[in-house]
């Protein structure tokens, strides 16, 4: 098993795992999105916080992705352990915030879904 960079998006090998792939990454990071975005408006105390917190995570986490994990060339690339450290902190994180926000199955099944995609993103070229 080879572990390396997936490469920007028009440079990569388009095979149907890849493809597939590349579905489900980016299903994935919507629903990294939503997952925050819900947790935020279920765990705030009052309506301020709670717009806060519904808003603000997703912004965050769009940030943090955009910044450092973006699949089209992120504008800071990190090293390859850290750029697979990271990515797999983002998307623990939504799973962590479907579990605080009382939806554990679907916690446990996103966290499941996110480290296959990203164990594919990294082996398979």
């Amino acid at each position: 098993m080879r572990i390396g960079r997936p490469g920007p998006v028009a440079q990569r090998q388009w095979t149907p795992l890849a493809v597939a792939n590349g579905g489900l990454a980016f299903a994935l990071e919507l629903g990294l999105l939503a997952a925050l975005c819900y947790w935020g408006f279920r765990t705030g105390f009052g309506t301020p916080v709670r717009i806060l917190l519904g808003v603000g995570a997703p912004v965050l986490a769009a940030t943090v992705w955009g910044l450092f994990l973006a699949a089209g060339g992120p504008a800071f690339p990190l090293p390859l352990a850290p750029e697979i450290a990271l990515k797999l902190v983002v998307f623990a994180t939504g799973a962590l915030a479907l579990h605080a926000a009382g939806r554990t199955t679907l916690g446990l099944v996103f966290g499941a879904l996110a480290l296959v995609s990203v164990i594919l993103d990294y082996t398979t070229g």
